[in-house]
């Protein structure tokens, strides 16, 4: 039996001015046992259907959390999404247990190259895990990896060829998160 995949798009304008995320989301969703949820599209006002969200995680072995890097964080819709879904007495607390043992995947674009997290940088890419790593911590789910691509800026789509590239790097990007979940 094939695990229930849940891919949470946190991208706040995915039709309108994502490459890397937009071929990410749409190589995804092609595949068995994958349900993509796309926040910008069901919640465009931040103005969550908490019960039907939390169905969804309920459904999930293998969570995905799909998303841009904005000022190394996040994006706000995506972040106000786990405030609002993960309450008290459902994800965590004494009684919240209802994403324990879940896994937790979080897979993210980057616009600045992989250098700018390097050796001697301020933020280092594993700084952008903070979040995710505390939220499986306090929930009980295991995180279970994750994958990125960098170098796919706003300002590097000067052409139809660079937004290719740029779309064939999240397709790359999404059939590295597939075999990271097949492997779980």
């Amino acid at each position: 039996m094939g695990k229930n995949v849940l891919v949470v798009s946190g991208h706040p304008r995915l039709d309108d001015d994502s490459v890397a995320n937009k071929a990410i989301v749409e190589e995804l969703a092609k595949l068995d046992g994958y349900t993509i949820d796309r926040l910008d599209a069901l919640y465009p006002g931040f103005d969550f259907d908490v019960e039907a969200e939390q169905a969804k995680l309920v459904a999930a072995d293998v969570i995905v959390l799909q998303y841009p890097v904005f000022w190394y964080a996040m994006p706000a819709l995506l972040q106000k999404w786990m405030e609002d879904v993960f309450l008290h007495g459902f994800s965590h607390g004494s009684k919240g247990k209802a994403l324990v043992g879940k896994s937790l995947v979080v897979s993210m674009t980057i616009g600045a190259p992989e250098e700018a997290y390097g050796d001697g940088a301020a933020v280092r890419l594993e700084d952008l895990l903070i979040p995710a790593k505390g939220a499986c911590a306090l929930t009980g789910m295991e995180f279970a990896g994750f994958e990125y691509t960098c170098g796919v800026s706003y300002a590097s789509r000067v052409d139809d060829a660079a937004r290719e590239r740029i779309a064939g790097a999240g397709r790359e990007q999404a059939a590295r998160v597939a075999r990271l979940v097949d492997s779980l």
